[in-house]
């Protein structure tokens, strides 16, 4: 009953207006006045630019985004009069409140027993939207009346429409006709047919619901309404209507791999300049590969969820030996945070930053058959700041060949090892593979303290993969020009790095990883097909990693929140991470050949001690293979034997 009054007053209250125009309190003028036409005019011959996967496979449109001006004869009539027909029939007849309406919708209100019919004219809707607030008060719809009458007197009727139609909300983030005609259907508004007319003419009342790419039945329902309006205004004869509502509800759909695509279009304009979204019309084959975006999507949401709902994660895939971004997702889900973690999130890696330190000791004479010992050791950094860093759990195993440091990722010796070869040295090792760190003499670097990307410490495993070269990433292999009349192709690129011999060696340490170390739940997966890896997990189990490739694929994982807080104990890198690039991998990699990384000619294999470091006899019970580079293979033999080993 509240509310029937409230309608009754309100709608009162445009009568008023017009019976008692003297007694009302004078609208200040200045909201009446605008500038006609305030976004730039439309050019035409405008076509989106056009995303497709490296196999010629649709991606998606990468639409204008400016909000442009579409003069009223730009509008097709048919369009003109669907909106009419449904929003307000009386348009051209009343002047700027609809008197006539007002009372039939108030009849109705009262006959069903709540505010049923709405009532507000075209006029009082663009005043509404363009100058007041939402609030539903009496004095806000008075104000509203007073605009709209000033409208009708100021503006013609073609001009009150064309301003509605250039700023009224169409959904999907879609402001004014111009922006509907090109995200729905890629088309300036002059371009549009009268099926398409009258799905955007219905989406006004409510453009959430009534887009043309929300629930099919509930578009239908509204096109349909659109047309037995027009049917019954005489607008259209029962033929024509007849003939639209067979038509199918068809909209361009915003395409796949929004993450991958925002990325592509951040690269066009890097190499063109903003203006080139606007001006559209290009053709892109990009690196992609549709197939594996769509898993990477998949498996990293389903993932993530399985842990928690808040959680949030990055997948990155790349050719190393191209470069190619074969897929990314740079979050759970693109329409409630289009923040792309896989590029911009910066993170510390935990200790997926140590097969880096390791290699670059293995540059500078190391060997993986290298022992070193992780008796704990205190670091004075002055002010009374004591750090002694410690391995995850506590746990000291005495000495360890940096194989098996590696594989178990123990935080002492890679400290130790990090301190023998310098902070600098490695700093500047680091950036030949393409990652930049400070260079700062701070030996927590080597507990991956300093904040990457996923982008980044994916593409410095690179040389790890193909034999020490490093490849630049390559998101676009080739644009057409409009027309397709020319092109540009961007080239791979890939610079040597790393000797082949320590790419190797440091390749066949991180095997280990998967089958004995910190991310074993990948063991099955190694043994039937050659790969390598590391996981990684921060302080307080923020961050969870795993990078890990084969010499098709490497594929790198991040999981944690967004604002970093503790996972909980089991938040690592090799429970949350691995499993995710293991179900990725799996799926993407089968039926495709297995084959092992080749072994450099300057790499020698040779039976060892791992207790000792010393070469192996036959009766010796610990014995494994082990790689060097030629002339740094042990010679002597151990006489003893027994000593403890982990693997």
């Amino acid at each position: 009953m509240i509310s029937i009054l409230h309608s009754f007053l309100k709608k009162s209250a445009y009568i008023a207006i017009l019976v008692f125009p003297l007694a009302l309190t004078p609208v200040s003028s200045a909201l009446a006045r605008e500038t006609f036409a305030t976004y730039p005019p439309l050019s035409t011959g405008y076509t989106s630019i056009k995303v497709f996967d490296n196999q010629g496979r649709f991606v998606g449109r990468i639409p204008a985004e400016g909000k442009y001006w579409a003069t009223i004869d730009r509008i097709p009539k048919f369009l003109q009069k669907a909106l009419v027909a449904i929003e307000d029939a009386r348009f051209y007849d009343h002047g700027g409140i609809d008197l006539r309406g007002i009372a039939r919708a108030l009849v109705k209100d009262v006959a069903k027993g709540r505010m049923a019919e709405g009532g507000s004219t075209i006029t009082q809707q663009l005043i509404k939207n363009k100058l007041l607030s939402g609030e539903k008060t009496i004095d806000r719809k008075l104000k509203e009346a007073r605009l709209a009458m000033e409208y009708e007197h100021k503006y013609t009727k073609a001009q009150i429409l064309e301003m509605y139609f250039n700023q009224i909300y169409f959904g999907n983030g879609a402001w004014g006709i111009v922006q509907a005609a090109r995200l729905y259907f890629d088309k300036n508004p002059e371009q549009l047919t009268e099926a398409e007319c009258v799905l955007l003419a219905g989406i006004p009342k409510a453009p959430a619901r009534y887009n043309p790419l929300g629930k099919p039945a509930q578009v239908r329902g509204r096109r349909d309404q659109v047309l037995k309006r027009m049917s019954e205004l005489k607008m259209i004869t029962r033929r024509q209507k007849q003939a639209l509502m067979v038509r199918p509800v068809t909209a361009m759909r915003p395409g796949e791999a929004p993450y991958y695509m925002a990325h592509i279009r951040n690269k066009l304009i890097d190499r063109y300049g903003p203006d080139i979204i606007e001006q559209g019309g290009l053709e892109v084959t990009s690196a992609m590969d549709l197939n594996m975006q769509k898993m990477a999507e998949k498996v990293l949401r389903d993932g993530v969820r399985r842990i928690s709902p808040d959680l949030q994660g990055a997948l990155l895939c790349l050719d190393p030996n191209t470069g190619d971004l074969l897929a990314v997702v740079g979050g759970v889900d693109f329409t409630k945070s289009s923040y792309n973690r896989a590029f911009y999130a910066k993170r510390q890696p935990g200790s997926a930053i140590k097969p880096l330190i390791y290699s670059a000791a293995l540059e500078k004479g190391f060997t993986p058959g290298t022992l070193m010992n992780d008796t704990p050791v205190a670091y004075n950094r002055g002010n009374n700041d004591v750090w002694q860093p410690l391995n995850y759990g506590g746990e000291q195993y005495g000495n360890l060949t940096l194989r098996q440091a590696l594989a178990h990722s123990n935080n002492v010796i890679t400290v130790k090892l990090l301190e023998t070869i310098g902070v600098p040295y490695f700093t500047d090792f680091a950036a030949t593979l393409g990652l930049t760190l400070r260079a700062r003499n701070d030996l927590s670097l080597a507990l991956g303290t300093e904040e990457v990307t996923l982008n980044e410490l994916v593409t410095s495993y690179a040389p790890l993969a193909n034999g020490g070269l490093r490849p630049e990433a390559r998101s676009i292999i080739r644009i057409y020009e409009r027309n397709r009349n020319a092109w540009t192709e961007i080239p791979t690129s890939v610079t040597p790095v790393l000797s082949p011999a320590t790419a190797y060696i440091t390749t066949e340490m991180l095997k280990d990883v998967l089958i004995y170390g910190t991310a074993k739940s990948l063991e099955k997966f190694s043994r039937e097909r050659p790969s390598a890896g590391k996981t990684g997990t921060t302080d307080a189990y923020r961050d969870a990693w795993f990078i890990g490739y084969t010499p098709q694929l490497i594929t790198g994982v991040w999981v944690g929140y967004d604002r970093p807080r503790p996972g909980g104990k089991g938040f690592t890198g090799g429970a949350v991470s691995a499993p995710i690039w293991g179900r990725f991998m799996s799926s993407v990699l089968a039926g495709k050949p297995v084959v092992d990384f080749p072994k450099p000619d300057m790499v020698v294999s040779v039976s060892i001690d791992p207790s000792t470091g010393s070469l192996a006899t036959a009766a010796c019970p610990l014995k494994r293979v082990e790689f060097y580079i030629n002339g740094t293979q042990p010679t002597g033999y151990c006489p003893e034997h027994g000593g403890a080993s982990l693997k």
